[in-house]
């Protein structure tokens, strides 16, 4: 798409101009953004030929990214309504965590600050073992194992468990903390099956049990990897379905299950146990990953095993042999969390997240365009089709759109002053660019409202262009901010590439 009208010609911001931006705070958050974007996306390798080789190739590669307007920065969303992070009972603002904290930190006046070594060395200690009896037995598995995150869980599992011979079978959107593990693996052997398909599954399996006789034997293993709910499209995974699969191609049982719950920890099942747990399959799935800095809105994360699986992870997991142990305010956010999590109190937060989301979504399908804009490929809400007819309903809302759509209402969300990200690959796969929504347990209804007015409202004009009701090739707010760059002393021609403005 081409920016519209004549550059030249772009008057700068009046009075009118402001009042028809939401707030002040908007358009500033609007208006850094995109200059933030346009800065950041200014090639550089070439300008450094004084620079010392060091710098320069480092430059030439960021270059990459930035001639693809994909470069990552930080963002902030200081006065923005929030419907991107991943706090999803709202723990961390809520106060309901924070006094549970002080109040477990008040049990143990004398702790000690710091961990002061690895768990293999210095780093252990009563409160921790302690604490991961206590996880085992909320989540009903034989042992736990705290570690640092779930991105240093997942590489220690994935390069200290598979062994030489075993395969790894994974779901294509796996996560990328998955996939660097596997890097460090000792079997030669990933394969990856079509995401949340378990026909596609069954074929891989098939596969397998024809090429690789000494699994078919059972003398060697076939290793599992999904999550039990995917962030970036908000579905749940079939794990029930895989589960019997595997036992079907595979009647020795040896096909282990390793899952994922960084996004069903704290939401999921009775008091928030986790996919696992609600479907009874504890017995079935050798290891779980529980992380905290979702749901939980601590940090950390705990590896779900038998006893032999975790003296091979204190053994050979590099991640957590070579790193210091969790430290005490740490444990204790950890444990507060669980103490919530044991005696009930956030049940009203998960059904009230629940409830929302099927608010929002209720709003949404009760608008007679949307089928018509939906259809034409403007954008979508895939999770939408049948959602009526599913046990769960999870707290994420990703919004579809055509290519660099995903800028436009991202910045169309931030002037009606809600937080939205535009995600793109490598984040998700090339051509399915995005807005990921998340929905909270601190929203109110009246928020989840405006936020499903705010994308109807961008949705149909962007297909009142698409069909020729409107003239113009750019929706409102890019129109905007055109004006706030250009006032600023922006290039806004097409061939500065700035997606939110294209």
């Amino acid at each position: 798409m081409g920016s519209i009208g004549n550059e030249e010609k772009v008057s700068p911001p009046n009075d009118q101009f402001w009042k028809s931006i939401q707030n002040h705070k908007a358009a500033e958050s609007i208006l850094g953004e995109a200059q933030k974007h346009a800065e950041g996306h200014k090639l550089r390798a070439h300008d450094m030929k004084d620079a010392s080789a060091f710098d320069r190739n480092l430059e030439e590669v960021l270059d990459q990214r930035r001639s693809s307007q994909n470069l990552a920065a930080l963002h902030r969303w200081d006065h923005a309504v929030d419907f991107s992070s991943n706090d999803f009972l709202s723990l961390a603002t809520n106060g309901i965590l924070r006094e549970e904290f002080l109040k477990e930190l008040s049990r143990n006046p004398e702790f000690k600050l710091g961990s002061t070594g690895s768990r293999l060395l210095d780093g252990n200690s009563p409160y921790s073992e302690a604490l991961e009896q206590e996880i085992a037995e909320f989540h009903g598995g034989e042992s736990a194992l705290l570690v640092a995150s779930g991105y240093d869980a997942n590489c220690a599992i994935f390069c200290a468990i598979p062994r030489p011979g075993d395969v790894i079978v994974y779901d294509e959107l796996i996560h990328a903390s998955v996939q660097d593990g596997m890097k460090y693996s000792l079997t030669e052997s990933q394969i990856s099956f079509r995401h949340n398909d378990p026909t596609s599954f069954r074929d891989v399996l098939d596969d397998i049990e024809e090429s690789h006789p000494l699994v078919r034997k059972g003398q060697r293993c076939v290793l599992v990897s999904v999550e039990s709910v995917y962030s970036m499209d908000g579905d749940v995974c079939p794990l029930q379905a895989l589960v019997e699969i595997a036992k079907e191609v595979f009647p020795k049982g040896n096909v282990e299950f390793v899952v994922d719950e960084a996004h069903s920890t704290g939401l999921m099942g009775v008091n928030g146990r986790g996919l696992v747990c609600d479907l009874g399959l504890e017995k079935e799935i050798a290891i779980r990953l529980h992380t905290f800095g979702k749901g939980m809105s601590t940090t950390g994360a705990a590896i779900l095993s038998n006893k032999t699986v975790q003296n091979m992870l204190l053994n050979f997991a590099r991640p957590l042999i070579y790193t210091t142990a969790p430290s005490f305010p740490m444990l204790a956010a950890i444990k507060a969390g669980y103490t919530l999590l044991r005696t009930g109190q956030l049940t009203p937060l998960r059904e009230n997240m629940q409830r929302l989301v099927k608010h929002f979504y209720d709003k949404m399908t009760a608008d007679p365009e949307w089928a018509a804009i939906t259809k034409a490929g403007t954008c979508s809400i895939p999770l939408l089709n049948n959602w009526e007819g599913r046990d769960y309903i999870t707290q994420f809302v990703p919004v579809w759109t055509r290519e660099k759509y995903n800028y436009f209402l991202s910045i169309h969300l931030l002037n009606d002053n809600f937080s939205a990200i535009p995600i793109n690959p490598p984040v998700v796969p090339r051509g399915t660019g995005r807005v990921r929504l998340i929905i909270h347990a601190g929203n109110t209804d009246e928020q989840v409202e405006e936020l499903a007015n705010s994308i109807l409202t961008w949705a149909k004009e962007m297909y009142a262009i698409e069909t020729g009701k409107t003239k113009g090739r750019l929706p409102a707010v890019a129109q905007k901010l055109q004006l706030l760059m250009s006032a600023s002393g922006h290039d806004i021609s097409p061939r500065a590439g700035n997606p939110f403005m294209e």
